[in-house]
């Protein structure tokens, strides 16, 4: 995080949550935490119903049944980019939006690159933490790289041919 700023819904806003790395010891007290998912699997019951706590996904944390159907009801969901070559967290992303109908705001946390973040938006990406030293001006015009596309995504369920 740098200068407590992220990108959401297409603009720069202030960042209000704040992510709990995973050998924190115990559960930190705070609102707008954002734990990861074997934190919250382990506390499920003293989180849940809380609209201040979201979690984080590692790439290897696909979403599945009973989980996915208890995460979908949080207001934030973060998937993490370990590497920038790893993109298993576009397709967490796409399972969320599309198969499990989340609609909360989906942020990509970790190795997230301004090059990769229109790639991100038609995955189902909302938000976006960038790492530091990221020009966020510059990262936030890269929404907009491209004015069309012909395949179907979450933000276009329509491929170009059925369009026109």
């Amino acid at each position: 995080m740098h200068e407590q700023c992220v990108i959401k819904d297409g603009e720069l806003v202030s960042n209000k949550w704040h992510t709990v790395p995973k050998e924190a010891p115990g559960i930190p007290d705070g609102e707008f935490l954002i734990f990861p998912l074997a934190v919250w699997l382990a506390n499920q019951e003293n989180l849940c119903g809380r609209n201040n706590i979201g979690v984080w996904l590692d790439s290897e944390d696909m979403p599945t049944g009973d989980i996915a159907s208890a995460l979908i009801k949080l207001p934030l969901l973060a998937v993490n980019f370990p590497v920038f070559t790893d993109g298993r967290g576009f397709s967490i992303a796409r399972l969320l939006r599309e198969r499990f109908n989340y609609k909360g705001e989906l942020r990509a946390i970790g190795y997230v690159l301004r090059d990769q973040l229109c790639f991100m938006k038609r995955c189902g990406f909302n938000s976006f933490d960038l790492r530091e030293n990221t020009d966020l001006k510059a990262a936030l015009e890269s929404l907009n790289d491209f004015t069309e596309y012909y395949q179907t995504s979450t933000d276009q369920p329509q491929p170009l041919f059925r369009r026109n």
